[in-house]
């Protein structure tokens, strides 16, 4: 009997050891995918700041993009409407070419059919113009053919002024024409060389857009493959702690049913119990994968104290002073948004030396609600209204600062900075 029993104990020592074997390697199996895990959640941690952070520099490049796209936008605009400008300025230099040689030519005539006339009176001498005097019947009569005498003189005289005040007339319309015409073609071609210069920024930028999407990818890929290691060894460590569990249970099973048999094959003497081993509890770590980690009709109020009539009065102190590409000084030259800058500095209102930004400065106005002091931009050119359908500008190196008609040239927004 007390041999049968040593078999009964030396069984369950036998499973005891086997059952702690195979627990201590599947420990071994958690353990190590468990620091699997670990190091696949840092990664992808570590991967998804870096998605994160080309993901805030994307969107920054994308609002970069997006901004000069819309100045681009803008220039082919102002260039749309620089040509319709210039074809406007070829019609009228034609014109007013063809109106100057039809007013010299009409001088020309005037002025031969008076030499005519001169020849004719003054060919048959003195004579001829008192035998025309002496012939008269009565005072009356000489009188009325002195006058005659005199008054075509007079129209000859008047007639020949007027026609060569026309010609210089004409001719000078014709220098403003062509001054203003190159104006518009230098600015024409200004704006070829910012298109040029945006479409090439527009390039670079977009091929680093290029360049930040292969990155995403990359780094996203990357996180997929530690999420998916993430995912396998969980999976692992879930198998491998119910083999524990089933290991431990079969364990203790045994353990019990040996204690049973060993209690009963024993009969009286001595007391010898034998226990099975610990009951070992094996720690549960479900583990966790990482978290992935992602101007119409418009007449607004005004905003100021100050009067347009004001601004106004003080910006027409410096007409005739001179026009100065890139200036800022009412006395010394200015161009034209350097005048609207300086004028407005005058009453403690900043504005930019852009007139391109300035046809984005303060509250949109239409036209028909224009009031003294609003802002007339035309495409690559800015004034101050006066009122009446006049405005004040640095209007071009030929005329310098003066005043002129608002609809001189095509009026693309009205401004309210008052």
């Amino acid at each position: 009997m007390i041999k049968k029993k040593k078999i009964h104990i030396l069984a369950l020592i036998l499973a005891s050891a086997l059952a702690f074997t195979h627990m201590q390697a599947d420990a071994s199996t958690i353990n190590k995918a468990k620091n699997t895990k670990q190091k696949a959640e840092e990664d992808l941690n570590a991967a998804n700041k870096k998605i994160e952070e080309l993901e805030r520099q994307q969107s920054a490049l994308q609002s970069e993009i997006d901004e000069k796209d819309a100045e681009l936008f803008n220039l082919l605009v102002n260039i749309g409407i620089l040509e319709d400008e210039l074809n406007d300025k070829n019609a009228q230099l034609e014109q007013v070419t063809a109106d100057l040689a039809q007013a010299e030519e009409t001088e020309k005539s005037q002025y031969a059919s008076m030499k005519k006339r001169i020849q004719f009176m003054y060919e048959r001498g003195d004579t001829a113009m008192i035998e025309a005097l002496l012939g008269s019947v009565d005072m009356s009569d000489f009188l009325n053919r002195v006058e005659y005498v005199s008054d075509i003189y007079e129209y000859d005289r008047n007639l020949l002024t007027q026609y060569q005040t026309t010609v210089q007339q004409v001719a000078e319309l014709k220098s403003t024409v062509e001054t203003e015409k190159a104006e518009l073609e230098a600015m024409q071609e200004e704006y070829a060389l910012q298109q040029s210069s945006l479409e090439n920024v527009l390039a670079q930028k977009r091929s680093q857009m290029g360049n930040y999407d292969n990155q995403l990818a990359t780094a996203q890929a990357a996180a997929n493959e530690f999420k998916s290691t993430i995912a396998a060894q969980n999976q692992i460590i879930k198998e491998e702690e119910r083999k524990q569990k089933e290991a431990e249970a079969a364990a203790k099973a045994a353990a019990k049913a040996n204690s049973s048999k060993g209690n009963t094959g024993n009969t009286g003497g001595g007391s010898d119990t034998g226990s099975g081993g610990s009951s070992g509890s094996g720690s549960s770590d479900s583990g966790s994968g990482g978290t992935d980690t992602s101007g119409g009709g418009s007449n607004p109020g005004y905003s100021t104290n100050v009067s347009g009539s004001s601004v106004v009065s003080y910006a027409c102190q410096f007409v005739g002073n001179p026009y100065v590409w890139g200036g800022t000084s009412l006395t010394n030259g200015a161009d034209c948004s350097g005048f609207v800058m300086s004028v407005f500095a005058h009453f403690g209102i900043s504005l930019p030396h852009s007139s391109a930004a300035l046809q984005s400065c303060g509250k949109a106005v239409s036209y028909a609600n224009a009031q003294p002091g609003d802002l007339i931009c035309y495409s690559g050119h800015v004034a101050i209204y006066m009122g009446g359908g006049r405005i004040v500008h640095a209007q071009s190196t030929a005329v310098g600062i003066t005043t002129s008609s608002a609809t001189y040239r095509t009026i693309v927004a009205v401004r309210r900075v008052l």
